[in-house]
């Protein structure tokens, strides 16, 4: 489902659609019309406009009791005002309460009576495999011994709380009809399977036998592993401050146990049962972040963002070929192309700065400075040359960087894919080798564009009558000449990539939300951040690079390699000549390079395609845990009548399911088979 980024903490987590609008996508989906005025019936909405149940055999009871959660009269039909009321509901902070109160609320008064728990309950597919006593003193507790008190909304949050934990117990005891505080192996998987499958992962609902080591289950292991399930969220925010925020660190039982000591909710036995679950017995006795987030479902919340295009090219990782993997690699490939243009184009102007700057010999052309300073040279190019001066040379450039940064990119992302574990994490060494492998590989590309595009940029500097074009430039250079001052061009780019990406890889986990999340306003700070030390370290041979490629004037020194101009730079000009330009080397970079990469990282949201590998980190993984979730999986492209609070309904009514447990049966009786008082389960 086209949906997939969390939701922000404010008090607003949508904005509003607009009514005249909100009335013509709710006239399109009405097909009733009574007294003037349009309805939507149970299909209408459920089924035809969120797009759910459309199985031709779907179970209509199931439908029905959705369309009531925004039918608030009960009479079988929403108008446009209970329409509207809904939207604005679902843009509530509380949104997801406010949701199943309103399911359980079957007479639209703002309360839950006995009668309505125990006819929504009755309908669920827990109930149906494991009956809940209805007539128990917990029911008792909340609707008194009469069963006649009714709930409001603030304490129907506390029962729909409490009502899985009393259920989990409640199963126990009939597991244990003796009364001996233990049961077996797979009653202890039936229990979690029906009453706490809304958290479970495939990996944790494969293990449960497996994790009791065949011995039977007693009550105290039973509470304590229900209650690690519910408390996960809790565990990651221990694990992280254990960890400072590193999602990568490997930590023991000892130390998570240390984090964990001031909170009281989390004990010895349920961190022995974290580790048994994470398969840590393994691993020399230590979990990462990622062994919590394969124990953890998704939160329904991440669920919420747009996707112009979403493709599964494989339906698992084992699918892989050859083609698939040549496929991804070009999927890249071109997402880089662009990306690269992008970011190229923003920072042109400084780009040119920073070589006219570079290009500067003192002493060496009859003592003159052209200019003082970067400012004062970028003055000097607009007043001599014009506005479109700062992108001399930019036509040339843009054809090169397309397939240079794509290349860059793409070959960072494969020497990464395959130095990266199972678990996803990928040691330091590693991260600077695929950053060298990227650097070294874009040099074919990079020589080339970059004598042509500096030759171009200091041309203006000449007054002279003729233009100097970039073909031109190629013909007089020939095929090696484009790549004179290659070795150069590799002692910059080589150090510079194997210092950018494991830099900005650290400095975008260290900015990402909670649930590792990376907002686009991160990606852009954390490309900027890596690309300082990255471009400021590798000036010195960004200077030799460019003297080697310049054409010398008369009266300026030449040079022979780098070794050559190295020599003679320092002889003739200093050290300080070899940090010329930094300033604005850094400025173009920096900025060029958080471009990019948030560019790049955003079209890997925007259009996505699962080819059974990696994603970039923090663009929020799509994973399905509820049967809502997957019938919204299956339609590919975002329903554009989803507006304002409606974006949100389709996650949310799979939150009720995924939180609460509340599963609906999916299948049953279509429409037209019998009659209404046949409701089957699926």
């Amino acid at each position: 489902m086209p949906l997939t980024k969390s939701l922000p903490n404010s008090p607003s987590l949508l904005k509003r659609a607009g009514t005249e609008k909100l009335r013509e996508v709710f006239l399109k989906y009405a097909s009733i019309q009574k007294n003037g005025e349009h309805y939507m019936t149970s299909e209408d909405f459920v089924r035809k406009f969120l797009g759910l149940f459309s199985e031709s055999a779907f179970n209509d009871d199931s439908v029905r009791l959705l369309a009531n959660i925004a039918d608030t009269s009960k009479d079988g039909l929403i108008s446009f005002s209970e329409f509207q009321a809904f939207e604005g509901l679902l843009c509530t902070p509380d949104a997801l309460y406010r949701t199943a109160f309103q399911l359980f609320d079957r007479k639209g008064n703002g309360t839950v009576s006995y009668a309505d728990f125990a006819d929504v309950v009755q309908k669920t597919e827990l109930h149906s495999k494991i009956p809940f006593s209805l007539d128990g003193p917990f029911i008792k507790r909340y609707f008194g011994d009469k069963k006649q008190r009714l709930i409001n909304y603030a304490e129907f949050t506390q029962l729909l709380h409490d009502f899985h934990e009393e259920h989990a117990m409640e199963a126990f005891r009939s597991k244990d009809p003796a009364g001996t505080g233990f049961i077996s192996p797979l009653d202890f998987q039936d229990i979690i399977v029906n009453v706490k499958r809304h958290l479970l992962t495939p990996g944790v609902k494969d293990n449960l036998v497996s994790v009791t080591e065949g011995h039977k289950v007693s009550f105290p292991y039973f509470i304590a592993f229900t209650s690690l399930l519910n408390n996960m969220e809790l565990i990651k925010q221990v694990y992280l401050h254990a960890t400072e925020g590193s999602r990568t660190d490997m930590i023991t039982k000892d130390q998570i146990l240390y984090a964990a000591q001031t909170m009281s909710q989390i004990t010895p036995l349920e961190i022995d049962i974290l580790f048994h679950l994470a398969g840590a017995v393994h691993q020399a006795g230590r979990i990462d972040y990622s062994d919590l987030s394969n124990i953890a479902p998704e939160h329904y919340t991440k669920h919420i963002t747009h996707r112009l295009a979403e493709i599964k090219a494989v339906e698992s990782p084992a699918d892989r070929s050859a083609f698939i993997q040549i496929l991804e690699s070009s999927y890249r490939f071109t997402l880089g192309s662009f990306a690269g243009a992008v970011g190229a184009t923003v920072v042109y102007p400084i780009d040119l700065v920073k070589t006219r700057m570079q290009n500067q010999r003192a002493g060496s052309y009859i003592g003159e400075v052209a200019y003082r300073n970067s400012w004062d040279c970028f003055k000097k190019v607009v007043r001599h040359e014009g506005f479109m001066g700062l992108y001399r040379g930019l036509l040339p450039q843009l054809m090169g960087v397309a397939p240079e940064k794509a290349i860059k990119l793409t070959v960072n992302d494969l020497v990464r894919d395959k130095l990266t574990d199972k678990k996803g994490n990928i040691p330091t060494w590693a991260e600077v080798l695929a950053g060298g492998c990227a650097g070294a590989s874009q040099v074919v590309f990079t020589n080339p564009l970059e004598i042509v595009k500096i030759r171009l940029q200091v041309a203006g500097e000449i007054a002279s009558g003729s233009k100097i074009r970039a073909w031109s430039v190629v013909r007089e250079l020939g095929l090696f000449g484009l790549y004179k001052g290659a070795r150069a061009c590799l002692l910059r780019d080589v150090p510079f990539s194997a210092i950018y990406f494991p830099t900005y890889a650290h400095t975008k986990a260290m900015m990402a939300d909670k649930d590792g999340y990376n907002h686009p306003l991160t990606l852009l700070a954390a490309g900027a951040i890596a690309g300082v030390p990255a471009a400021s370290l590798v000036t010195p041979a960004d200077v030799i690079k460019t003297r080697l490629q310049v054409v010398a004037r008369s009266g300026q020194t030449t040079y022979n390699g780098v070794w050559d101009a190295t020599k003679k730079i320092m002889a003739e000009e200093g050290p300080r000549a070899f940090w010329k330009g930094t300033a604005a080397r850094v400025f173009r970079s920096s900025p060029q390079f958080g471009v990019t990469l948030v560019t790049y990282e955003l079209l890997q949201r925007l259009f996505y395609v699962d080819f059974g590998g990696t994603q970039p980190k923090g663009s929020e993984a799509h994973k399905i845990t509820t049967p809502l979730e997957q019938a919204a999986a299956s339609v590919t492209t975002e329903n554009l009548d989803h507006i304002g609070g409606y974006r949100a309904a389709v996650p949310l009514l799979a939150g009720v399911e995924s939180k609460f447990g509340l599963y609906l049966p999916r299948f049953g009786r279509g429409v037209a088979a019998a009659t209404p008082s046949t409701a089957t389960g699926s």
